[in-house]
Order: C-alpha cells, then structure tokens, then sequence
C-alpha cells in the first residue's frame, strides 16, 4: 500500500511562480489527491519567494517552498537560478527528508514515499538514499525518481540513481526514451482532478463561443517551442485559408524568443497577426475582445486562469496540442475533460484513438493537419464523436486510477528492496 506520509519534490508547483509547463499541474494535483485519499503529503517546491515558507495547501497537504532566499535573487519563475537553486536542494533537502521524515519513521515501524521529479532533484534523491543509509533507516523509504521528460538526462549519473532509487517516468514514449541511457523504468502515466469530468464552465463557454461568431477556430496553447509544431500549426491555418475555409488560431504562448519566429512564419504566409490587449482580470473582457477581433492569428499574451482557459478548450473548434515530442500529453486529457476536440502529436499521447477521441498528427507537416481539419470543419458527426469519445476517455485518467497504479508499483519496488 502506499505509505501515509508522502513527499513529493519538483522544482515546479502551485505558485504562479512555479508553474511552468505540465510538471506543476501534475505534483500539485498528485498531491491533492494523495491528501485527499488519507495521506500526509509535504511538496516541497521553488515557490514565490514572497509568499509563506510553510502553508496549509489542499486537505492533507502541507506546501513547502524551498530555496526562497536564493528565488528572491532570480524573481522570474522558478528555473531562474537553476544552478543556485540545484545547489541548495542538494545541500538542504537530503537531511530535512531523512530527519523529519523517514527517521521518525523508522521509529514507528512504518514507511515514507518520497517521490522526487526531474533531473534537477536527481542528485538529491542519491543524497537521501546515501544518508539513508548512513544513519540506518532505509528500510523505512520507499524512494521513487520520476522523468516527465528528456531535459538534463545528460546531466545524471544514471548508474548511481538506479542504485539509489527506483526510477519512473509518465508514459511508454518516456520508458523508451530512457531505454536509450540503458535505464530501466517503470510507467506511472499522469492522471486528471475529477472535478475537472464536470467540463468547463457552461456560461464563459458559450460567451466565448459566440465571439466566435461561427468562424473555424483553433487554439493552441503552450511554450514557444519547436517541439511543440508551433510552425505546423500556423502553416495549417494558411492552407486552410487558401483553400476558402475562413480558419484562424488563438495563440497562448510564453515569452520565449522562438515566439518571433512562430509570428514571423504566420506574417510569412500572409496570415495577419494581432495581439489581443487583455490583463487576465475579466473572462468576459476577454471574450468581448476576441469577438471584436479579426485577425487570422490572434495573439494573447495575459495569463488565463484555469476555468477561462478550459472554457477557451471547449469553445473552440478544435485545440491544437500537436507536439512533435510530448512525453505524456496532459493537455490532451484537459481538452477531452472540457468537453473540446484535440490534436495530438504521435508520442506519448497513449491515450489518443485518430478519429475515435483526438486526431493525430503523424508528421509535422502543416498539409497533413490542414487535410484533417479539412475533413473535421466538414462533418459535424466526427465532430460531435470526438467530443463524447474524448470526455470518456477522461474518465479513465482521474488520479484515483493513477494511484491504484502507483500502489502496485510501490509494492513491487519494496519487494525487490528487501
């Protein structure tokens, strides 16, 4: 069974800080459902430098957030710093574990999960492991170290963490991935808060689906990355507009550089480009303004709260999450949770049926999403399918499934320990 004291590190978390990508979604919501399940769970995270150390978060969560001296010094986001911030971890985390959790423990005959995410913590979950030891109470931790990605895999030294602790990653795209460092994993896949099966909100989405106006539109949200065909996506609107079909694309992206070239490729192709002047404070700001709107790519730079975003999801004609590498795809199952359409990329979207829940892209070739948008735009039945196959396949991702999946795993992680 899983141990009742958790604790979850990641670098990422539940601050605006330190929500970044998936990462912070994915440990914030893992902890909210351990919590929930009769678990005590500590996150330790690099949270806002300004805000409390130590917080009460979700029933059964208590908020940790480390290295806020270093943060004050790098107030971007929680990656600013990273070499400073790796370093306190290294030095600070390791004994706070095995002291005030895994040593008391020890004393009561029971066991600690501590489950440490992405190559940042790598070194950390060696340290606990070696200190462990040291002070004889390894036996009292179940020590996991998960990869939701491929980022910094040249930074660790795998034989050392393979000894220490047992390694994880989010889906059979990542497993293969490490099979390329000659790692071993075992697939935990992310999960989704149930709350979120209840769809988007159903008056924020029709207001944004009005300012719609009728007119074929795709959103896609994320960094400005190449991985995530950000090109494909706007060379796909182009071909759609040449072809007659009046498209356009709702653009969320970060404050990367590769942006410029993502606008550029889209003023390239004679797609006019407009950024919307929203401050995130209003939803129905926000809708009034993309009503107004005519451009062939709009461009929002505000943040979107959750509830506005997933409205944006179910409102749209279809959500582009078309990543040429995507370890696990969560944006996919937030889509499919809102009632929307998505397109997935061919990685580690597992849970992604072409044409039964999702399309799917098999190259990042901007013709081959135009030919299926094509064909979506065309056939309200495909269109309503997807929606009803995609919210059912939510269902089957909540984190309550994830942690019976996690039990198993931990069981045999503790088996072959002993």
């Amino acid at each position: 069974m899983i141990p009742r004291h958790v604790a979850i590190l990641s670098f990422e978390g539940p601050d605006r800080y330190a929500s970044i990508g998936g990462l912070g979604t994915r440990v914030t919501q893992l902890a909210r459902a351990l919590g929930a399940a009769g678990h005590d769970v500590q996150l330790l995270f690099v949270g806002d430098p300004h805000a409390t150390p130590v917080e009460s978060g979700d029933p059964g969560v208590t908020l940790r957030r480390w290295s806020q001296w270093v943060s004050s010094q790098f107030p971007r986001n929680c990656y600013d710093g990273e070499t400073a911030k790796i370093h306190d971890w290294e030095s600070s985390v390791p004994a706070w574990i095995v002291d005030e959790l895994v040593a008391p423990a020890h004393a009561r005959d029971e066991r600690v999960l501590v489950i440490s995410e992405e190559w940042q913590t790598a070194n950390v979950a060696i340290a606990i492991d070696r200190l462990a030891r040291e002070r004889g109470v390894r036996g009292a931790l179940s020590l996991m170290w998960n990869a939701n990605n491929t980022y910094g895999f040249d930074k660790i030294h795998w034989p050392t963490l393979a000894r220490a602790a047992a390694i994880t990653c989010v889906s059979k795209y990542m497993k293969f991935e490490l099979t390329q460092w000659n790692v071993h994993a075992l697939v935990i896949p992310n999960g989704l808060d149930p709350a979120l099966l209840d769809g988007a909100d159903r008056e924020q989405t029709e207001a944004i689906r009005a300012a719609f106006a009728g007119q074929p539109t795709c959103v896609k949200v994320g960094r400005f990355d190449p991985d995530k065909n950000w090109l494909q996506a706007v060379d796909a609107i182009a071909e759609l507009r040449a072809g007659g079909i009046p498209a356009r694309l709702i653009v969320r992206g970060g404050k990367e550089p590769y942006g410029d070239v993502v606008l550029g490729r889209a003023r390239e192709r004679q797609l006019d480009v407009e950024r919307l002047a929203y401050e995130g404070t209003d939803w129905r700001e926000f809708a009034r303004m993309l009503g107004v709107s005519q451009a062939a790519v709009v461009h929002v730079r505000a943040f979107l709260d959750e509830a506005t975003l997933y409205a944006l999801y179910a409102a749209a004609d279809v959500v582009l999450a078309n990543s040429g590498k995507e370890p696990f795809g969560l944006v996919g199952l937030e889509v499919m949770a809102a009632g929307g359409i998505v397109v997935c990329g061919a990685t580690g979207e597992e849970y992604a049926e072409p044409f039964v829940n999702a399309i799917v892209c098999d190259t990042g070739d901007g013709r081959e999403l135009a030919t299926y948008l094509t064909a979506l735009f065309g056939d309200p039945g495909l269109a309503a399918e997807l929606r009803d196959n995609g919210a059912k396949t939510a269902a089957r991702y909540t984190w309550s499934h994830v942690l019976e999946a996690l039990e198993r795993k931990i069981a045999y992680v503790d088996a072959i320990a002993r």
